[in-house]
């Protein structure tokens, strides 16, 4: 089967002479992705053998992305994570809760070396009923009954038995500084249904998102998005997966429901995410707080900004005892990390995967260099369709991935998201691009940041079909186009949980987004 062919001269674009600042790879990846009529989104839910075995720890979606705040006009970064692949919504009677052992990182490093600039960890409480957070430890049920039984109006209130909190630490160099203000920082609710957190949702019980202003979230979403001393905001809870893909289809060995019969072409992809949960860390951090660092990235020219990444990590030792809550001890080990979607999970190879999860971004170029230069993709796309994909010299690849942090420019002023006039989830490739600070166009969103509703497979999929010279375009997509669920317009970006009793997944269409 031949895939259908697209030349430079398909679409022409008036940001194409723009980017040619740009050197090397992403001078060649422009040429694609102006040619492009193509979807752009990706994710890491399956990456590696051992973080398969621990879920908690399993992070899915890395966005970041510059904003303003609506009352000062102040620039800010947003970094909001995801982790914990599909949250069962309906999951009682414990439900999902963040790992009471484990650090949730946000890293803000060196865009060309990936080395750690500033820290911010989140550390949260136990889970237990002996490590307290629990307001009566005589029935089976978390929330809906704690000395009163009842639909949850406030969160901690008497309905909700069990409350998690945490603790914010900022850390540059050796100097640590804990950013909680006065109280706890409580973790929002799950959605459990309207029968006990019915804030959430509609009166048919489901989920309401794509709140507007910060005074139009729900309340519990509200209630637990906490300005904290020195001027970051912070939020953790269940959310929305903000992934929307054809996963299943994609590694089917490409199964025709994907693509089509051919490259290209339409054809029936189904998002596997609708309807589950993730939970979610995330933070916004005045740009007057962050390094700020010059850099070449991709599609962009000579740049300002910073890279970003998240991690999870856990105690070398834990010690299992028969009664009471395990012990751990001794220093942090990293299980798991994320930075741009699909590298781990689509072109780093079995042998490695761990040992790129247990490694930090300044190690990429020397141990993980080669699988974005050898791309295994292209081979299976040539032995699934007859193509001649290139699977060697991809240097293209290495300038997008290595080091594995999402550059983001921090010159620019607020990037459009979702709901904005000018939006496209294609970036650049849909019209949708910002100024730097030296009047340059470059893309609003990925790979310049990722924003909620960039969709990123289509475009990395393309990328590989097509590279190094893109001297011909090969559409290769997974034909989902859009998430189920509306994002907010306003931190936290990530759309409102699912409800475990009525979401798209299990109950129907859920008419109510």
């Amino acid at each position: 089967m031949k895939p259908p062919v697209y030349t430079s001269s398909t679409r022409t674009s008036a940001f194409l002479p723009r980017l040619k600042m740009a050197a090397g790879a992403a001078c060649a990846l422009t040429a694609l992705l102006a040619a492009v009529p193509a979807p752009v989104q990706a994710s890491s839910h399956s990456d590696a053998p051992l973080i398969k075995l621990d879920p908690q720890a399993n992070l899915t979606d890395v966005f970041t992305f510059v904003r303003t705040r609506p009352a000062t006009g102040q620039k800010v970064l947003v970094v909001e994570v995801n982790v914990r692949p599909f949250c069962e919504p309906g999951d009682g009677v414990m439900y999902e809760a963040f790992s009471p052992d484990a650090l949730y990182s946000i890293h803000i490093a060196n865009p060309n070396t990936g080395a750690e600039l500033q820290r911010y960890d989140f550390k949260f409480s136990s889970v237990t009923a002996q490590g307290g957070g629990y307001k009566n430890t005589e029935t089976i049920l978390r929330y809906g009954l704690g000395t009163e039984v009842g639909a949850i109006q406030t969160v901690g209130d008497n309905r909700q038995n069990f409350t998690q909190n945490y603790t914010v630490t900022k850390t540059v160099g050796a100097t640590a500084t804990v950013l909680n203000g006065p109280g706890a920082l409580l973790v929002a609710p799950p959605n459990v249904g309207n029968k006990v957190t019915p804030l959430y949702n509609d009166a048919n019980g489901r989920a309401v998102s794509g709140a507007q202003t910060r005074a139009t979230l729900d309340p519990y979403t509200a209630q637990t998005t906490y300005d904290l001393p020195g001027g970051t905001t912070v939020f953790c809870g269940p959310r929305d997966d903000a992934f929307f893909a054809d996963t299943a289809g994609i590694f089917d060995l490409l199964e025709g429901r994907v693509i089509g019969t051919t490259l290209g072409q339409a054809g029936g992809g189904v998002d596997g995410f609708k309807g589950f949960n993730v939970m979610h860390y995330s933070i916004v951090i005045p740009l007057t707080d962050l390094p700020s660092v010059a850099y070449t990235g991709a599609l962009q020219p000579a740049s300002t900004g910073v890279g970003v990444y998240a991690s999870v990590s856990r105690p070398r030792n834990t010690l299992r005892r028969p009664t009471g809550e395990d012990v751990s001890s001794g220093p942090y080990v990293q299980v798991n990390r994320l930075a741009n979607p699909l590298f781990n999970e689509m072109l780093v190879a079995a042998v490695d995967k761990d040992t790129y999860n247990r490694t930090t971004p300044v190690s990429d170029a020397s141990l993980f260099s080669k699988y974005a230069s050898t791309p295994e993709l292209a081979a299976l796309l040539n032995t699934v369709y007859g193509t001649s994909f290139v699977t060697t010299g991809r240097a293209d690849l290495v300038g997008i991935f290595i080091p594995d942090v999402v550059r983001v420019n921090t010159t620019t002023g607020a990037t459009t998201v979702q709901g904005d006039t000018g939006f496209s989830r294609l970036s650049f490739i849909g019209s949708d691009t910002i100024l730097n600070g030296a009047g340059q166009g470059i893309p609003a969103g990925w790979p310049n940041g990722r924003r909620f509703g960039d969709d990123v497979v289509d475009i990395a999929l393309t990328a590989i079909a097509s590279g190094p010279s893109f001297s011909t375009i090969t559409i290769v997509g997974d034909n989902v186009p859009s998430n189920d669920v509306i994002f907010n317009h306003t931190f936290p970006y990530a759309a409102t949980p699912n409800a475990g009793a009525r979401n798209s997944k299990d109950s129907g269409v859920n008419v109510g987004f």
